[in-house]
């Protein structure tokens, strides 16, 4: 049976990582643990001082705050290998041209290299649960859970940022995505703290970002909590925007790579 020339694509992806991986593995485990210990055990131990849970539907701040960060985290390592990597396969070491001179076409380049993101987002989601169980936060059973939940979240970012990269000319607006997409969705989608202690004007804007729903199906997942939409919506978003966005993708690198 002839292999997809997907897998060719993400089996080029696996041999270059296993030259590099020492530095990521590090990174993986070493943000939960540093995130964690300042924020969850730091902080929490205010927080939980002064609210004995009310508001975090009586879970300490560790408890409540874990999960979510799991689902930021899957946001920003999708959006993180789907924005540089793929400038630089572009623009920079242009190694998508070579890859085209292959059999290779372009919706296998852009499937190839997403399925390879899923995989490392698969990695760095366990990792991350393993950091979550050894501070307690959650049963590492219950937190396995969670990983799809986080893996999809990853992919909601991920699809669009390859889509959005594709259509830049430079890498300017890949710092300002970052600036004033990434990190204002990781500070007010309910990572921290509950979308129902914003503005009431603010709340709905929360309420449509990829990484509330994946936080609040994390987080429901991981502790049982009862979520605010119901799970099955949460998920047919978050795959909208996979499916959406790996369409928008191959659309877009098309246009940049085939003259």
């Amino acid at each position: 049976m002839r292999t997809p020339a997907f897998v060719r694509v993400l089996e080029g992806e696996a041999r270059v990582y296993r030259r590099v991986w020492r530095g990521s593995v590090i990174s993986t485990f070493l943000n939960p643990v540093l995130f964690l210990a300042a924020m969850g055990l730091g902080l929490g131990r205010l927080v939980d001082e002064r609210t004995a849970g009310v508001g975090l539907d009586g879970l300490t701040y560790l408890a409540f705050l874990a999960p979510g960060l799991l689902a930021a985290t899957a946001m920003q390592t999708g959006a993180g290998d789907s924005s540089w990597p793929v400038m630089a396969g572009i623009k920079w070491r242009k190694t998508y041209d070579a890859v085209l001179a292959t059999p290779v076409g372009v919706a296998s380049l852009t499937v190839g290299h997403l399925a390879w993101v899923g995989i490392r987002l698969v990695f760095v989601s366990v990792a991350f649960v393993l950091v979550m169980a050894a501070f307690g936060a959650v049963g590492l059973a219950a937190g396995l859970t969670a990983v799809p939940a986080a893996v999809l979240t990853g992919l909601a970012f991920a699809a669009p940022m390859v889509a959005y990269t594709a259509g830049l000319k430079g890498e300017q607006g890949l710092t300002s995505m970052f600036r004033f997409g990434i990190v204002p969705l990781f500070l007010f989608s309910g990572t921290f703290f509950p979308v129902s202690q914003l503005p009431d004007w603010l709340e709905p804007l929360a309420w449509v970002t990829p990484l509330w729903h994946g936080v609040e199906l994390s987080r429901s997942t991981a502790l049982g909590t009862v979520p605010v939409p119901p799970p099955w919506l949460s998920v047919a978003y978050l795959a909208s925007w996979t499916v959406g966005g790996t369409w928008l993708a191959v659309v877009r690198m098309r246009r940049r790579l085939v003259t």
